[in-house]
């Protein structure tokens, strides 16, 4: 070997080594923040009852119709016939939560307990690991998909505390914690790969995106920084990808978890507005220099942003002098203001700004409940592929919706034309090529008379507190 050759050797050896040297003091060891925080997190068991499926649920009204002489036949399915009552069964489930207090006080997900008529804790610290206790449900915030449970116990308890979400940065270690498929604590590490993630799961979006492993059976454990506190709660996963996993921000789920265990109702500001993003041709053609902010695409009568006077085709850029980047920024801004609060919205109108002062009121849940699987009111439109119900009265008065418009979308043919244009369970249609509908009879004939005939069909659409339109093309 050469010296030439044996000087290059020995460099690349000496980098090689201070290479892994630096890896190794970069790398963190999670052991002991394993150890102590795990101790505080909790396995969740629930159990539901729920009447098990008879043969009525797959013959439909044929079994129904079906002769009494007929019911000894179709018991050894599991029902009791067409005239009887099907035996109810248990449905279990798990997930994971975390003691936020000594005395008992657990956080989770709301759908990790939703529905439940048992809920059992288990506990994960020292000697009372293993030791399962009952647990009540205190209170709970659909929405944001936050619970909070409470067992009782005479035990000082292990528990977490909340840490500051909006101070993190991406590309920070974190520490994920709890039972995945139903095994024991399991412990994950990745990083943060993102912030303000909206995955469309509710009106609130602003997911912490990681690549630690979070799986089935995660759903309420702690996202933890790299001092051991809570910055993030489970709560779901891209399951066509991996290391995508989503957390709920603490400085979001503190100020709830906090409403609910002083027993107060968890209440959000209300402006009174349909929004939706700027874009920008939108930008453009109202001489804006960036498309930013959330467009008025139409302001409620007698609403808070009404009696403001804020106007149609305004555009809130700012929320109490903080910047609003799009229309789902706006609603979780005002969301988290309290009702009766005076906040001050920053409007581009004319070619300029404007700021008017508004008294916020109570914003009431738009997550419509869901019809029921054998809802008779339902019918289907087949060319759009949507099978739609009437509106409830109490629907209709919490979303505002007048008595001569409204048709609830129970559910959507995914090969049919209205899935490809983002309609979804749960939207309300209010006219069809600009004409009030609250009969499937009326948008059927729509659809036929001028969809068909021009080829495409026009829908104004409810969705929580944004009314848009959405054109739907059909086949001549």
């Amino acid at each position: 070997m050469s010296f030439k050759n044996f000087f290059t050797f020995i460099l690349t050896a000496a980098l090689f080594i201070s290479a892994r040297q630096a890896v190794a003091v970069t790398l963190p060891d999670f052991s002991e923040m394993a150890k102590q925080c795990g101790s505080a997190v909790v396995n969740i068991g629930t159990e539901r009852k729920t009447q098990s499926m008879g043969p009525e649920d797959f013959f439909g009204e044929m079994f129904r119709n079906m002769p009494p002489g007929f019911e000894k036949f179709f018991e050894q399915f599991g029902g009791k016939g067409p005239h009887g009552k099907r035996p109810q069964q248990k449905q279990k489930s798990l997930g994971s939560g975390f003691l936020i207090s000594a005395d008992g006080y657990i956080v989770t997900n709301n759908h990790v307990v939703a529905k439940a008529d048992i809920i059992h804790v288990t506990l994960n610290s020292g000697t009372d690991k293993g030791e399962t206790l009952s647990a009540k449900l205190v209170g709970s915030d659909e929405e944001s998909d936050l619970a909070l449970l409470k067992v009782e116990t005479k035990k000082t308890l292990p528990y977490l505390a909340f840490g500051d979400s909006d101070a993190l940065k991406v590309g920070e270690w974190l520490l994920a914690i709890g039972n995945p498929f139903g095994l024991e604590n399991t412990v994950t590490a990745g990083i943060l790969s993102a912030k303000g993630r909206n995955i469309h799961a509710g009106p609130f979006d602003n997911f912490l995106q990681t690549d630690a492993s979070i799986n089935p059976g995660n759903s309420g454990g702690p996202l933890l920084n790299t001092n051991g506190e809570v910055i993030g709660i489970n709560t779901a996963i891209i399951a066509s990808g991996q290391g995508i996993g989503f957390a709920i921000p603490s400085n979001m789920a503190s100020k709830i978890i906090t409403q609910i265990k002083t027993g107060k109702k968890v209440s959000r500001g209300w402006l009174g507005v349909g929004i939706q993003d700027v874009d920008d041709n939108t930008a453009k053609a109202l001489g804006m220099k960036a498309p930013k902010g959330a467009l008025v695409e139409h302001v409620m009568e007698n609403e808070p942003a009404a009696a403001a006077g804020v106007r149609d085709g305004d555009v809130i850029v700012a929320v109490d002098n903080k910047t609003i980047e799009n229309a789902s920024a706006l609603t979780r801004s005002i969301a988290d203001k309290s009702p009766g609060a005076g906040t001050v919205l920053t409007l581009w109108r004319d070619g300029g700004t404007v700021d008017v002062k508004v008294i916020l009121g109570e914003r009431k849940s738009g997550r419509a409940d869901g019809p029921a699987g054998k809802d008779r009111d339902r019918k289907d439109e087949g060319l759009l592929g949507l099978s739609v119900r009437p509106l409830k009265n109490e629907e209709r008065r919490d979303m505002k919706i007048s008595k001569n418009e409204g048709l609830m979308v129970a559910s959507i043919d995914p090969d049919k034309p209205a899935a490809q244009v983002d309609i979804r369970p749960g939207d309300v249609i209010l006219k069809v090529n600009l004409k009030s509908v609250n009969s499937v009879e009326e948008l059927s004939r729509i659809v036929k008379d001028e969809g068909v005939k021009r080829g495409a069909v026009l829908l104004q659409v409810a969705r929580r507190d944004d009314i848009f339109f959405r054109t739907v093309p059909l086949e001549k």
